[in-house]
């Protein structure tokens, strides 16, 4: 989905290739309440800054809860449509609203079908399911 695409800049026409590459909480790297998911575009930094006043309007709401998978694709839902619109490639940091992160959050869950369809985090290998992999132990 989009823990990894392309999009083309409004602008330029150039392939951007848009790649999930962390999830932080931002009180520890700004002092800021908030939660950055940092995308490598065409290998240049952008970060997605989401307020974390969203996890609690989106539990307050619909008494679920946003994932980091969900957040992560959120992120990268509104990354490629802000490029699409004609963003500010100047920048490396762009701020969603509490409601811009609970629109794309339910738009990712709607396109993925569900919370336990979205793609697990990280991708690693694209031939590899973690989600297939996790909790297999080496036999002694």
């Amino acid at each position: 989905m989009y823990e990894d695409f392309h999009v083309t800049d409004r602008w330029t026409g150039e392939d951007l290739h848009c790649t999930w590459k962390a999830t932080m909480v931002a009180i520890a790297t700004r002092h800021a309440d908030a939660t950055d998911i940092r995308f490598a575009v065409n290998g240049r930094p952008m970060w997605i800054a989401m307020p974390n006043t969203a996890w609690i309007e989106q539990k307050r709401r619909t008494g679920f809860v946003i994932t980091d998978y969900a957040a992560a694709q959120a992120a990268g839902r509104y990354l490629k449509t802000i490029v699409e619109n004609g963003y500010d490639n100047g920048r490396e940091i762009y701020t969603m609203t509490v409601e811009e992160v609970l629109e794309n959050v339910e738009a990712v869950v709607r396109e993925a079908g569900s919370t336990a369809l979205l793609p697990s985090l990280p991708v690693i290998d694209s031939n590899v399911k973690p989600e297939l992999l996790m909790g297999e132990l080496a036999v002694d």
